[in-house]
C-alpha cells in the first residue's frame, strides 16, 4: 500500500436529500450526512469526527439512530445494489456491527428506516414498485415479517415504531396512513382509513397510542389508536414586507387573481415545481418532532410552529412561532428565508431544536429563547455557518493566509478559513459563478460569472468588485504563483491579464474544444492547459506561443498539473488513465482501475500525488508512481469531484464536488507524522478596508461617543433630578412615618391598657372556672365510687349463677349419653327384622316378573302379526299419496326456480341501489365539504366586499374633492387661455421674422453644398495627378534598374569574351568556349526575357490594381472625414449666425425702447416746452406702458449705453473671426447674403 495517508479533518456541507438527516448523539454532539460520510460534530468544542461510507458506495439514502444512542443504521447504494450498514457508535473508533446485503425479496433501494424502542428490531421500507415493509431482527440478519404497503406505486415517506411497544408500527405516505401490529409472524393493519385520502408527509408519536400527522395542504391530524381525534389547519402568514406590498396593491386599486388549488403532490421535487408556478401555495408539513410539552412542525417555507397540549383537553394549541431570518448577504434578502424545513430534532434535554432545510443549511435555536419572545416570532440561527446548496464549480487557495475560496451554482462566493474551520466572508450574486482564483496574498479574487469576469477585493466584511472584463462564461481562471498575472478561459481562448495595470497582455489561441483546466509552473514562465479536444498545450508566456503539445482526440481531459521542477505534465481524462507527458509525448500511462479520474494534484515537495474520481473517492499515492495498484482510497463525496488543491505548505488537501461539500484533509506519511513544511512562514493578519468605510466607521464612532457623552450628561441630569425627587419624597415619607409612629404609639398604649384589663378579667374567670372544675370533679368521683361498688356486687352474683349452670349442663350431658346408647340398640334390632321381611318380599316379586315376561312375549307375537297386516295396507295407501306429492313437488320446483331468478334479480337491484346510495352519500359528504369551503369563501368575499365598499366610499370622497379642485383649475385654465391668446398675438410678428430668417438659412445651405461639391472635385483631380506622378516615378526607377542590369550583363560578356581570346590559337577549346557563350548569353537570355516579360506584366498589373484600390479607399475615407468636418463647421457657423441675428434684433428693439424712454424723460424734464404734435398718439401709449411696466433702476440710461457698447465690441470680434475663416483654404463665404446693419 501507499505510504501517503490522508485523514478527514473538516467538512463544510450537508446532504439534505438524505432521509432523517439530523439527530443528536448526546447533548453536545450531533450526527449529519456530508458527502459520502456521516459527521459527528461537537457544538461546543467545534470538532468533527467522521464515519466513512461503504466501499464503492454511490451515496446515502437514509439514516436512523437507535433510541439508546448506541447504533446507527445507514441505507446506501453500493454498485447499484441496496445495502444497510449498522454501526456501533459506543465503540472507539466507530465500527461496523452488521451489514444487511443479502435479501430474499425484490428490492431497489431502502427509502426510510426506524429502530424499535429496545433497539433489537429494525423497520425498513423499500421504494416502489415493490413498496415492501420489512421487519428485521437485525442482530441475526433475520426477516421476521414482510408486507406490501402500497399497490398503487405511491411513495412512502416515513416509518416508525411506537415509543413503548415493539409490535406497534406506523407508516405514512401519499394517500396512506397505516397502523400495523406484529403478531404471529405477520404485520397486520389495525386501523381503517376514513374520509378522503391525504398526502401524509410526516408523523411523530406523542404518546404510546397517539400519532400526529402532517399533510401537504397544511393540515395536522391527531390519531388515537387509528381514530381521528383532532384536526387543525396551519395558516400561511406572509412577511411584513409582503404585507406592505399587498397594502400598496390595494391602495392602487389593482385586481388580485387567486390561483386555483392543486391536487396533492407525491414528491418533494414535484411539490417545488408546482409551487414555483403558483403565487399562493399551502404550507406543507415536511417535518414533525415531538417533545414533552407537545410537538413542533414545519409550516411552509422558513417557518416552524410549536404546539403545546391543553391542560383541560387532550388537544393541542399553537403556542410559539419560529422563523428562519432573512440573510443580508443574499442577492434577494426578501426570498433568502423561503426554504423548506425537511428535518427537525430536539436535544435529549429538549433545550435545543435543530432543523435542516432544502438548501443544505443547518439552523438551531435554544428553546428558552422562544419563551422569552412574547408575541413576536423567534428566529433560528446558523448552527455553524451558511453552506453551499448546489454544485461547487471553483476552488482556490493562497499562500499568505489560511483561506479557501469557493464558488458555486447557487450564485454565491464563500471564503473559508481552514485553520479555524470558519466562514470568513460570504456573498450572493444575481449570476452564477463558474470559476474562482485567489491571489497569493489573500487580498483579491478573480471570479468568472455568466456575464463578466470580475476582479474583487476581499475587505474586512465585504467582497467588492473593482474591475470588470467582458469575458462571458469563464469556466476556468487562476492567478500565477507570483500573483503578478492571472489567466481566464473564454471557450477555447486563454486571456492573460496583469494585476499591476489590469490590462490584457496576451491571448493564447490553439484549442479547438472547451478548455477544462489550467496550471502555472513554479516560476510563472509557462502555462499548461488541457481541454475536451484531447489536447494538452504548454504555452510560453514571454512569446505567447506553444512550446510543446500532446493531442489525443479519443480522450477528453478533465484536469492537468505540472511537477515542481516543471519537467513532467500530469493529465487525467475520460480514458480512465493518468498520463505523464514530457516533450510533447506521453511517457507513461497509469491505469485508474475502472474509475474515471476527474482531478489531479501533486505536492510542492514532489513526493505525493492525489487524484479524485467520478465516484467521489480520493486516491493518495506516492511519486514516482508505482507500477502496481499501490494507493490508499478514501470515501469522500457523494458526487464527482470537480476540483482538488494542496495548500502551499503541503499540510492540507482540499476537495470539492458536485454534492456541494468542501472537505479538508490532513496529509500524513506512513508513521503518522505530518509532512514537514518547506519553509516556516507565519500567516498574515492584515485585512483590506476602504477609506470610505474607515471614515464612516470613524464618523459613527465619533457620533456614538458624542451620543454617549450626551447620554451621560442626560443620565447625570436625570440622576440629579431623581435624587432631588427622592430626597423630597424621603422627607415626606419620614414625616408621614413619624406621624404614623406617634399615632401608633398612642394606639399601642391604649391597647396595652385594654390588654391589662382583659388579663385581669381573664384571670378572675380562670379562677372561677378552676373552682367550679374541682367541685365537679369531687362530685363525679363520689358518684363513680358508688357505681363501681354496685357493679362489683352484680359481678359476684353473675359468677355464682354461671357456676351453677355449668354443673347443671354437665349432668344433662351424662343423661343424654345414656339415653343415646339405649336408643341405638333398639333401632338396630328393629331394622334387622325389617330387612328379613323385605328379602322375602323381593323373592316373591322376582317370580311374578318371570311369569309376566312369558305372557308379554306371547302378546307381542300376536300384536306383530296384526301390525304387519296393517303396515301392508298403510304402505299401499301412502305410495299412492307419495306419487301425488312427487308430481306436485316437481310443479312447485319449477315455480321456485322462477321465484329464485326473480329474487336474485331483485337482490342485485337492491345491491346496486345500496351502492348508488353509498356513492350519493360520498358525493353528499364531498358536496357538504365544498359547501363549507364555499361558505368560507362567501364570508371572505363578503369581508372583501365590505372592505371594497369602504375603499369605494373613500375614493368617492377623494373624487368629490378632486372635482372641486378641477373646477378651480378650470377657472385658472380660462384665465390662462386668455393670457395665452394675448401672448400669441404678441408672438405672431416674431414668427414672421423667424420664417424669413429660415428662408435665408436654406439659401445659404444650398450655396454651401455647391462649394462642397467643387472642393471634392478639385481634391479628386489632385489625387489623380499624384497617382500619375507616382506611377511615372516607379516606371523610371524600373528602367534605371534594367539599364544597370544590362550594363552588368555587358561587363560579364566582355570578361567572358576576354577569357575566350586566350584560346584564339587553339580552335577546339575556342569553339567550346564560344558555344558556351552562345548558350549562356543568347538562348537563355531570350527565354529569360520572355518569361521575365510575362511575370513583369502580371506583377505590374497586380501592383497597379492594389495601388488603385488603396487610393480609392483612402479617398473615400478622406471624403467622409472632410464632409463631416465641413458639415460640423457649417452647422456651427450657421448657429452662430442665427444667434448673432437674434441678438442684433433684440438690441435694436432695446435701442428703440431706450430712445423713446430717453426722449420721454427729456420731455418730462423740460416740462413739455417742446411740443411734438405728429408723435402725440405714439407718446400716449408709451406713458401708459411706462406706468404699466415694472419699476426700473435709477441709472438706466447709462446702463443701456454700456450694454450697446459691449454688443458692438462683440459684433466686431465675430466679424473678425468670419474674415479669418474666409482666409482659410477650403472655406468659401456664402455669397449674396450679408449681415444686417446695426442701425
Amino acid at each position: 500500500m501507499s505510504t501517503v495517508v490522508a485523514q478527514s479533518h473538516h467538512v463544510f456541507g450537508l446532504q439534505s436529500h438524505v432521509v432523517n438527516n439530523i439527530f443528536f448523539f448526546d447533548e453536545q454532539i450531533i450526527i449529519f450526512p456530508a458527502g459520502n460520510q456521516c459527521v459527528r460534530y461537537n457544538m461546543d468544542q467545534k470538532w468533527q469526527k467522521f464515519i466513512p461510507g461503504s466501499e464503492k458506495s454511490q451515496g446515502m439514502l437514509a439514516l436512523c439512530i437507535s433510541p439508546n444512542r448506541r447504533y446507527l443504521a445507514v441505507s446506501e447504494m453500493v454498485q447499484e445494489k441496496p445495502v444497510i450498514t449498522i454501526y456501533e457508535l459506543s465503540s472507539i473508533p466507530v465500527r461496523k456491527r452488521k451489514i444487511l446485503n443479502n435479501f430474499d425479496f425484490p428490492v431497489q433501494r431502502f427509502t426510510c428506516m426506524a429502530f424499535s424502542p429496545d433497539s433489537k428490531y429494525l423497520l425498513t421500507q423499500t421504494s416502489p414498485p415493490e413498496s415492501n415493509l420489512v421487519y428485521w431482527l437485525w442482530e441475526k440478519q433475520k426477516v421476521m415479517a414482510i408486507v406490501r404497503i402500497d399497490s398503487q406505486n405511491n411513495g412512502v415517506y416515513q416509518v416508525s415504531f411506537s415509543p413503548q411497544d415493539n409490535t406497534q408500527v406506523c407508516v405514512t405516505g401519499n394517500g396512506m396512513f397505516k397502523l400495523l401490529r406484529f403478531t404471529e409472524g405477520t404485520l397486520k393493519q389495525t386501523n381503517f382509513q376514513r374520509g378522503e385520502p391525504q398526502n401524509y408527509l410526516a408523523h411523530t408519536w406523542v404518546s404510546d397510542d397517539r400519532v400526529v400527522v402532517g399533510t401537504d395542504t397544511g393540515k395536522l391530524f391527531l390519531f388515537e389508536s387509528g381514530d381521528q381525534r383532532w384536526e387543525t389547519s396551519i395558516m400561511l402568514r406572509e412577511h411584513a414586507s409582503e404585507m406592505r406590498n399587498l397594502e400598496k396593491v390595494q391602495e392602487s386599486e389593482s385586481l388580485i387573481e387567486f390561483p386555483t388549488m392543486t391536487s396533492p403532490i407525491p414528491s418533494y421535487e414535484q411539490i417545488m415545481m408546482t409551487s414555483s408556478h403558483s403565487q399562493l401555495t399551502l404550507p406543507q408539513v415536511f417535518a414533525v418532532a415531538a417533545y414533552s410539552k407537545g410537538f413542533a412542525c414545519s409550516a411552509g417555507p422558513g417557518r416552524v410552529l410549536l404546539f403545546e397540549k391543553m391542560e383541560d383537553k387532550d388537544f393541542y394549541h399553537e403556542s410559539k412561532e419560529i422563523r428562519i431570518p432573512m440573510d443580508p448577504q443574499s442577492n434577494d434578502p426578501s426570498q433568502s428565508d423561503r426554504q423548506d424545513i425537511v428535518c427537525m430534532c430536539f436535544s435529549p434535554s429538549e433545550e435545543t431544536l435543530i432543523a435542516t432545510t432544502s438548501k443544505n443549511q443547518l439552523y438551531s435555536i435554544t428553546m428558552s429563547l422562544t419563551e422569552i419572545s412574547k408575541g413576536e416570532p423567534a428566529h433560528f440561527e446558523y448552527l455553524m455557518y451558511p453552506l453551499h446548496s448546489a454544485s461547487i464549480t471553483g476552488l482556490a487557495t493562497c499562500i499568505r493566509k489560511p483561506f479557501i475560496a469557493t464558488c458555486s451554482l447557487d450564485r454565491s462566493i464563500r471564503i473559508w478559513n481552514y485553520e479555524s474551520n470558519a466562514l470568513e466572508l460570504y456573498k450572493e450574486y444575481q449570476e452564477e459563478a463558474y470559476a474562482i482564483g485567489l491571489h497569493p496574498s489573500g487580498h483579491f479574487i478573480v471570479v468568472g460569472f455568466a456575464d463578466k469576469l470580475r476582479l474583487m477585493n476581499l475587505l474586512i466584511d465585504d467582497i467588492r468588485p473593482f474591475k470588470e472584463y467582458s469575458v462571458r462564461g469563464c469556466r476556468e481562471c487562476a492567478f500565477s504563483n507570483g500573483g503578478h498575472l492571472f489567466a481566464a478561459v473564454n471557450g477555447n481562448v486563454i486571456h492573460i491579464f496583469t494585476t499591476t495595470s489590469l490590462e490584457n497582455i496576451s491571448n493564447l489561441k490553439g484549442h479547438t474544444g472547451k478548455i477544462r483546466s489550467l496550471a502555472w509552473n513554479a516560476d510563472d514562465s509557462k502555462l499548461i492547459s488541457c481541454g475536451t479536444d484531447g489536447a494538452v498545450y504548454e504555452w510560453n508566456l514571454s512569446s505567447g506561443k506553444r512550446e510543446t503539445e500532446c493531442v489525443l482526440k479519443s480522450c477528453s481531459y478533465n484536469c492537468v498539473t505540472i511537477s515542481p521542477d516543471s519537467k513532467i505534465i500530469f493529465a487525467v481524462g475520460s480514458d480512465c488513465t493518468l498520463k505523464e507527458i514530457a516533450d510533447s509525448s506521453v511517457l507513461r500511462e497509469t491505469s485508474a482501475f475502472d474509475a474515471v479520474y476527474t482531478a489531479v494534484v501533486i505536492s510542492h515537495s514532489g513526493r505525493m500525488m492525489f487524484v479524485g474520481t467520478s465516484l467521489g473517492t480520493i486516491r493518495a499515492m506516492k511519486y514516482p508512481l508505482p507500477l502496481q495498484k499501490e494507493f490508499n482510497e478514501y470515501q469522500a463525496h457523494a458526487g464527482p469531484i470537480t476540483k482538488m488543491l494542496l495548500t502551499f505548505d503541503d499540510q492540507h488537501l482540499l476537495t470539492v464536488a458536485q454534492d456541494g461539500c468542501l472537505y479538508t484533509w490532513k496529509v500524513y506519511d506512513r508513521e503518522g507524522r505530518g509532512i514537514k513544511r518547506e519553509r516556516e512562514v507565519g500567516f498574515a493578519e492584515e485585512v483590506l478596508v476602504t477609506k470610505i468605510d474607515l471614515e464612516e466607521k470613524a464618523q459613527v464612532m465619533l457620533e456614538l461617543k458624542t451620543r454617549v457623552e450626551e447620554l451621560k450628561m442626560e443620565n447625570e441630569y436625570q440622576l440629579r433630578l431623581k435624587d432631588m425627587n427622592y430626597s423630597e419624597k424621603m422627607k415626606e415619607l419620614t414625616d408621614k412615618f413619624i406621624q404614623e409612629m406617634e399615632s401608633l404609639k398612642t394606639k399601642n398604649q391604649i391597647l396595652k391598657t385594654e390588654k391589662e384589663k382583659q388579663d385581669i378579667f381573664h384571670r378572675e374567670c380562670m379562677d372561677d372556672l378552676l373552682d367550679k372544675q374541682t367541685r365537679e370533679l369531687q362530685d363525679l368521683e363520689c358518684c363513680n365510687n358508688q357505681k363501681l361498688l354496685l357493679e362489683y356486687e352484680k359481678y359476684q352474683e353473675l359468677q355464682l349463677k354461671s357456676q351453677r349452670m355449668q354443673e347443671e349442663y354437665e349432668k344433662q350431658l351424662r343423661d343424654n349419653d345414656e339415653t343415646k346408647s339405649q336408643a341405638l340398640e333398639e333401632l338396630t334390632e328393629f331394622y334387622e327384622a325389617k330387612l328379613q321381611e323385605k328379602t322375602t318380599l323381593l323373592e316373591e316379586a322376582q317370580e311374578d316378573v318371570r311369569q309376566q315376561l312369558r305372557e308379554f312375549e306371547e302378546t307381542k307375537k300376536q300384536i306383530e302379526e296384526d301390525e304387519d297386516r296393517e303396515i301392508q295396507d298403510i304402505k299401499t295407501k301412502y305410495e299412492k299419496k307419495l306419487r301425488d306429492e312427487k308430481e306436485s313437488n316437481l310443479r312447485l320446483k319449477g315455480e321456485t326456480g322462477i321465484m329464485r331468478k326473480k329474487f336474485s334479480s331483485l337482490q342485485k337491484e337492491i345491491e346496486e341501489r345500496a351502492n348508488d346510495i353509498e356513492v350519493l352519500k360520498g358525493e353528499q359528504l364531498k358536496l357538504q365539504g365544498v359547501i363549507k369551503s364555499l361558505e368560507k369563501d362567501i364570508l371572505g368575499l363578503k369581508r372583501e366586499i365590505q372592505e371594497r365598499d369602504e375603499t369605494i366610499q373613500d375614493k368617492e370622497k377623494r373624487i368629490y374633492d378632486l372635482k372641486k379642485k378641477n373646477q378651480e383649475l378650470e377657472k385658472f385654465k380660462f384665465v390662462l387661455d386668455y393670457k395665452i391668446k394675448e401672448l400669441k398675438k404678441q408672438i405672431e410678428p416674431r414668427e414672421n421674422e423667424i420664417k424669413v430668417m429660415k428662408e435665408q438659412i436654406q439659401e445659404m445651405e444650398a450655396e454651401l453644398e455647391r462649394f462642397h461639391k467643387q472642393n471634392t472635385q478639385l481634391e479628386l483631380n489632385i489625387t489623380e495627378l499624384w497617382q500619375k506622378l507616382r506611377s511615372t516615378d516607379q516606371e523610371m526607377r524600373k528602367e534605371i534598374q534594367k539599364e544597370r542590369a544590362l550594363e552588368a550583363l555587358v561587363k560579364r560578356f566582355k570578361t567572358d569574351l576576354h577569357n575566350c581570346v586566350a584560346y584564339i590559337q587553339e580552335p577546339q577549346p575556342l569553339k567550346d568556349k564560344v558555344r558556351g557563350l552562345f548558350e549562356k548569353y543568347v538562348q537563355r537570355a531570350d527565354m529569360v526575357e520572355i518569361t521575365g516579360l510575362n511575370t513583369d506584366l502580371q506583377q505590374e498589373y497586380t501592383r497597379q490594381r492594389e495601388h488603385l484600390e488603396r487610393n480609392l479607399a483612402t479617398l473615400k475615407k478622406k471624403v467622409v472625414k472632410e464632409s463631416e468636418l465641413h458639415r460640423t463647421d457649417y452647422v456651427r457657423v450657421m448657429q452662430e449666425n442665427v444667434s448673432l441675428i437674434k441678438e442684433i434684433n433684440e438690441l435694436r428693439r432695446e435701442l428703440k425702447l431706450t430712445r423713446s424712454q430717453v426722449y420721454d424723460l427729456e420731455a418730462a424734464l423740460k416740462l413739455m416746452k417742446k411740443v411734438r404734435p405728429p408723435e402725440a398718439p405714439e407718446t400716449a401709449p408709451r406713458k401708459d406702458s411706462l406706468s404699466i411696466a415694472p419699476t426700473r433702476r435709477l441709472n438706466e440710461q447709462e446702463e443701456t449705453g454700456r450694454i450697446i457698447e459691449m454688443q458692438r465690441l462683440e459684433i466686431q470680434r465675430l466679424r473678425d473671426q468670419i474674415q479669418e475663416q474666409e482666409q482659410v483654404p477650403g472655406f468659401h463665404p456664402i455669397a449674396g447674403i450679408n449681415l444686417p446693419s446695426l442701425e
